[in-house]
């Protein structure tokens, strides 16, 4: 659609398509992650919640032999936050933001991450513990990690350090985590950062160059020289956004069905395409905490939460008797999975 304005609805279903909330798609677990991007991980069970309302009769031990098997890959990535991600897009998408640390990483810290990479990756190719890490760290290279320095940030991203496998299950200890070192080619930054664009757009877009930067955690200086080439488009607001091109862009009429989001869901980081301002403080707490959240025709319309194994929802505002409906069924669905995870 070369000059087309897209309205707000339009943008909304697109990302809603691309990450595959319009419609359940029956894909293995590796194949839905490389099309969503990825999924935030920082809640173990997160990743889990997030591919039961993407995948058509997903079941637990579809991610959990996914990580166990090599194929899907827990750790820090985009905006220094925890994701869960094809094992095939670990190593380029680490590389491709690898031109800068999150912002709370001093550059002293990074410069540390950067002279012990090779020989962390050796240590760390069995599972260690935080504490091994640091230790180790402390003891045969000087490095302090005492602090905010944020060198831990630092070494997981550079030397592609990931959760161990066993501790990124549904029933893992979220305390005392193992991680260990990933088998990855060696990439030229550029290279992955025009390919982790393309990987975002495919996921996401039409975006602005502000939403890839919010996304990706790089700033625009680092990839705006790499957006030559594809479709350009502007919205209802007069804004430019990027596209690939014959990228799918359903329009604003498309139906939108009831989906449960969990904490941290991405697809809330375009807040504006789902989450309508008046809602945004009821959820994006205190420490960026994001709630759990249902949509109703495309937008977040409450939260949930699950009490003695029933589904409890809260919605915002009163709800159409169909939607209404549609949640209740929605909800038993996801309270039946719960039982058989």
């Amino acid at each position: 659609m070369p000059g087309a304005v897209l309205t707000q609805r339009d943008l909304n279903r697109s990302t809603l398509a691309r990450q595959l909330l319009l419609q359940r798609a029956k894909l293995p677990v590796p194949t839905a992650l490389r099309r969503v991007a990825g999924l935030q991980a920082q809640l173990g069970s997160a990743p889990y919640l997030g591919l039961w309302s993407r995948l058509e009769g997903f079941r637990r031990e579809s991610l959990e032999r996914a990580l166990l098997t090599g194929k899907a890959a827990r750790g820090v990535l985009m905006r220094g936050t925890v994701h869960v991600v094809a094992a095939a897009d670990y190593g380029p998408f680490a590389a491709a933001l690898d031109v800068a640390p999150p912002g709370w990483v001093t550059p002293e810290a990074d410069a540390d991450a950067v002279r012990v990479t090779a020989a962390l990756r050796e240590f760390a190719s069995e599972p260690r513990t935080r504490t091994e890490v640091l230790d180790w760290l402390d003891q045969e290279h000087a490095v302090d990690s005492v602090g905010t320095t944020g060198v831990w940030y630092a070494l997981r991203l550079r030397a592609r350090i990931a959760h161990a496998p066993e501790s990124s299950l549904w029933s893992s200890p979220i305390h005392n985590p193992r991680f260990v070192a990933l088998p990855h080619d060696e990439l030229d930054g550029e290279a992955a950062r025009a390919q982790l664009l393309r990987r975002y757009l495919a996921a996401f877009g039409p975006a602005t160059r502000a939403e890839i930067a919010g996304w990706s955690g790089m700033k625009v200086r680092n990839f705006a020289h790499l957006l030559d080439g594809l479709h350009v488009l502007r919205d209802d607001r007069g804004r430019q956004l990027v596209d690939l091109p014959g990228a799918p862009r359903p329009g604003g009429d498309t139906p939108a069905p009831v989906r449960f989001l969990p904490k941290f869901d991405n697809v809330l980081l375009d807040r504006a395409r789902v989450l309508p301002d008046e809602y945004r403080r009821l959820i994006v707490r205190k420490n960026a905490d994001v709630q759990p959240t249902f949509t109703v025709d495309g937008y977040v319309a409450g939260i949930w939460r699950v009490e003695q194994g029933r589904v409890v929802t809260e919605a915002f505002a009163p709800l159409p008797r169909a939607a209404m409906r549609e949640l209740a069924d929605e909800s038993k669905r996801l309270e039946a999975w719960l039982v058989d995870k």
